[in-house]
């Protein structure tokens, strides 16, 4: 592969990846006024993100045994039209329960781009060299958090926010035919893989028996679903408590974005001096301390907008070292049954996001706390599962050697 052929495989498995961050990051800024068009509250439109993030936990275990049967190209026609017309549909919504059911259905097509993207890495890199294609992913994927939401604010203030779903619906036509003449096709079709729902869940059973895909499906599923929290808050907070404007609420989400850029790019560095377990490791304390901090200094009442802002920022930018790591070593063990483990990979991470989203939105008192408070828990709650799954193997690992001591003396 040609270093052009790497450039151009890389950044549409990037926009691949990046179509439901889109979906996602896009909309924020028009929140206030989807509310006031549809006649509900921003808590009820928040639902709308909860029932994507949902469908796209639901699609990617239907994409997964797709992918292995059928080949990666064909589930990514059929998942980028939905895609699009979905977006069609949300454009010329009229009630805020039609845009809850019309972004789930978005979210079926989308979340196809996901899980062919992090299995077609799987097929044209080899092993060593995985962590650093999807840190190069992650890195595309960070972008889109800092041009959506300020692009969606420009759009949203000059031709409403129905503009929005009809940028996206184009945004998934060019990539149809990016994905048709660009990308390679990755592996074949496999007829041998069946899609009756016995085999499947059998296949599925074999991802989960294998010990690394569930340690790092668990941790890493878990802490990464802190941006969630923060995406399903952050529009309230900063425009209903802060009182800012679309425009600059763009402009401070896509400065909190660049902390995954900084990281990402910190991760190429630091992968050729600690492995990836490390990296994450230390990255888990490292968020768990400053989410503390920023959990404190919310309930005490000491951080302004900047203040507020900074702290955020300083706490995602870990997500820039959990996320790619996290990923490799999930799919490491896998040849097989690639999409499957990344169906399953990708469907826990979104159902933890939906989760999140939802409880923010639940909890939601009109103050700072409730996202800041989930942000934290969820990177505790990761490391907790990591440092307990290191202290049971090395158990287990006492055990055995005492055993084969005994028989020794036996």
């Amino acid at each position: 592969m040609t270093r052009k052929q790497y450039f151009v495989t890389i950044l549409i498995l990037g926009s691949l990846s990046t179509i439901s961050p889109f979906a996602i990051d896009m909309y924020l800024p028009g929140f206030p006024a989807i509310a006031a068009d549809l006649n509900t509250t921003i808590s009820q439109v928040q639902f709308s993100l909860t029932s994507y993030l949902i469908g796209i936990s639901v699609g990617q275990l239907l994409y997964g045994p797709l992918l292995d049967r059928f080949g990666r190209k064909k589930p990514l026609y059929v998942g980028l039209v939905i895609y699009m017309v979905a977006s069609v549909g949300c454009a010329l919504t009229y009630s805020v329960d039609s845009l809850i059911a019309m972004r789930f259905l978005q979210a079926i097509g989308g979340c196809v781009g996901m899980v062919a993207a992090q299995a077609l890495v799987r097929d044209i890199f080899p092993v060593n060299k995985t962590a650093q294609a999807f840190s190069l992913l992650t890195l595309v994927i960070a972008v889109s958090p800092m041009v959506a939401p300020t692009v969606g604010g420009y759009m949203t203030a000059t031709f409403g926010w129905h503009s929005v779903f009809i940028a996206l619906a184009v945004i998934s036509l060019i990539l149809l035919a990016g994905v048709y003449f660009f990308l390679p096709v990755g592996k074949m079709a496999d007829p041998s893989i069946s899609l009756r729902p016995r085999p499947v869940l059998k296949n599925f059973l074999t991802v989960l028996r294998q010990r690394q895909f569930l340690l790092y499906m668990l941790a890493g599923g878990i802490a990464t679903a802190a941006p969630f929290a923060y995406i399903a808050g952050s529009a309230d907070v900063f425009m209903n408590i802060y009182k800012v404007s679309e425009q600059e609420y763009g402009w401070i989400f896509a400065t909190i974005a660049f902390a995954m850029i900084g990281s990402t790019q910190l991760n190429h560095v630091l992968l050729k001096r600690f492995t990836s377990e490390q990296i994450i490791t230390v990255t888990l304390y490292y968020q768990t301390v400053v989410g503390l901090v920023l959990v404190l200094g919310t309930w005490f009442g000491w951080y302004g907008k900047y203040s507020l802002v900074l702290l955020i920022f300083l706490f995602l930018a870990g997500q820039g070292l959990t996320n790619p790591n996290a990923t490799a070593l999930s799919l490491a063990p896998f040849s097989k049954h690639t999409g499957s483990a990344a169906a399953l990979m990708g469907s826990f991470r979104m159902a933890m996001g939906g989760l999140v989203s939802a409880v923010v939105s639940f909890l939601h008192n009109g103050s700072t706390l409730p996202m800041v408070s989930i942000m934290m828990s969820c990177a505790v709650v990761g490391l907790l599962i990591l440092l307990a799954s290191t202290r049971i193997a090395r158990y287990r690992a006492s055990r055995s050697v005492a055993a084969k001591e005994r028989s020794v003396l036996l």
